[in-house]
């Protein structure tokens, strides 16, 4: 069922709303009634209409609409494309990035399959338009901590960290994390699951939400029974390092580095965290390093350990006390 503007009566045209919502039941109809390739057609000939009298308004109901009813349908290349063009409307509105519109966002995301390509490209257009705001970050972690969500619920732990990575949700992280190393993980690898986001959370400079996050999931994980202090060496040097990135303190985290050791060369990239983290929080301005660890941590090994670098023993944990 094709539609055509000009057969609209005058009364439509006395509201531009009720306008919108009468083409809109219309294209439900023709959806409906299976005639996707018209319906999506029809979709984009009002977009461009709506775009060249600067209707963005109406043009961001009906996108919505109709990529919602036609992913609906498991017409799923014709709602990615409707999709795509709302976020374009996004940014060339400049619409405002708050809770409603993100919402589209969110849901669009769900509703788009994994497998389909233009996935990426909608949400990719989506933080382009967040990025446009001031300040940026605020709606831009906002975004990412709705599609981390999405991925979390689609098992697709990789995808979720890296983009709760980005928000400012500890809460949402930790219990992510918690579910991703008892379905995917080791038990020896308890800690490490945590550590990595802990410490990329503090090469962020966000230190509020790597301290949720390893709270979240230090106290909610069944395999860690108690603590601060912990069992596992690597989950105090965490807790310490949350605390001494408060007072600034180099020499205290030079100390951290040298009494776990041991547990921090589990994981090479953990030196290259922490060459980071001392820059951030601790004031260092690395020299290169031609030889040995990179940056940082590779100096302060060598200074503070000589030709020693490896105990035999665990470190019994530092109390909050030696730290202060």
């Amino acid at each position: 069922m094709f539609i055509s503007l000009s057969s609209r009566k005058p009364a439509e045209m006395s509201s531009k709303r009720g306008g919108t919502s009468r083409v809109l039941v219309k294209l439900k109809k023709s959806v409906e009634e299976g005639k996707y390739y018209e319906a999506h057609q029809m979709y984009r000939t009002l977009y461009f209409r709506y775009m060249s009298q600067k209707k963005h308004a109406e043009a961001i109901e009906l996108l919505y609409s109709g990529a919602t009813l036609l992913l609906e349908h498991e017409q799923y290349g014709s709602g990615a494309d409707l999709s795509i063009l709302l976020a374009e409307v996004f940014q060339t509105s400049k619409a405002a990035v708050e809770d409603e519109n993100i919402e589209k966002v969110a849901k669009l995301f769900q509703l788009i399959p994994q497998q389909i390509p233009e996935r990426q490209t909608f949400i990719a257009n989506s933080l382009r338009w967040a990025q446009q705001m001031k300040p940026p970050q605020t709606y831009i972690s906002e975004i990412h901590r709705h599609v981390g969500i999405v991925l979390w619920k689609e098992k697709n732990f990789s995808g979720a960290t890296h983009h709760l990575l980005r928000s400012n949700d500890g809460d949402s992280c930790g219990a992510m994390l918690v579910e991703s190393h008892t379905q995917r993980g080791l038990p020896s690898e308890v800690d490490l699951f945590v550590a990595q986001t802990v410490l990329q959370f503090l090469c962020f400079n966000n230190k509020s939400t790597a301290s949720v996050t390893f709270y979240a999931y230090t106290a909610n994980h069944p395999a860690i029974m108690s603590g601060p202090p912990f069992v596992l060496p690597l989950l105090n040097f965490l807790w310490l390092l949350l605390i001494a990135v408060d007072s600034g303190k180099l020499t205290v985290f030079t100390v951290l580095c040298e009494v776990y050791h041991p547990s921090l060369q589990r994981d090479p990239s953990y030196n290259v965290y922490l060459d980071k983290i001392g820059q951030v929080f601790f004031g260092v301005t690395p020299p290169p390093e031609p030889n040995g660890p990179p940056g940082m941590l590779g100096s302060l090994m060598r200074s503070f350990m000589g030709v020693e670098e490896e105990s035999p023993e665990e470190p019994s944990p530092l109390t909050t006390e030696e730290v202060d």
